[in-house]
């Protein structure tokens, strides 16, 4: 069983940050350039002190007619943020992310952020391994082994 470490190495790429003096236009324009759905907001140490997602938006942004442009981040963004360790396996986050009903959570080790795990990246994971077990076993029945 794949660790999300593992998946995180195999994703590549950095996390997608903001300062905590952002505003939520200059996050929401981030996360639009890299195609993302969520964004780690940090403190100057760059310690994660919070995440914006595409649901803070809507909730807390569009529902309540206020301007992306003049609210600070910090006042709409998820403070109490779940994690994981990076020793856990894919399928120990799907079950967090499905039990906590969210979409993108950030990987920890003593403090410090290793990436962002999303439920996409997750079933992309599962699919590439289905599609791998079945060429084994394909493999195997014709006799390639």
């Amino acid at each position: 069983m794949s660790t999300v470490a593992e998946l995180i190495a195999h994703k590549g790429g950095g996390v997608i940050r903001a300062p905590e003096t952002a505003t939520v236009f200059e996050c929401i324009a981030e996360m639009v350039k890299h195609g993302a759905g969520s964004i780690v907001i940090v403190n100057p140490e760059d310690q994660m002190v919070g995440v914006f997602t595409e649901r803070d938006y809507l909730r807390r942004i569009a529902l309540e007619g206020r301007s992306s442009r003049e609210t600070s981040v910090t006042d709409v963004m998820t403070r109490e943020v779940v994690w994981v360790d990076p020793k856990y396996t894919v399928d120990e986050c799907m079950a967090v992310m499905t039990k906590q009903k969210i979409r993108h959570l950030p990987v920890l080790e003593n403090g410090h952020l290793l990436g962002v795990v999303s439920i996409g990246d997750c079933v992309r994971h599962h699919s590439e391994e289905a599609e791998a077990r079945v060429q084994f076993l394909s493999d195997y029945i014709a006799g390639k082994y």
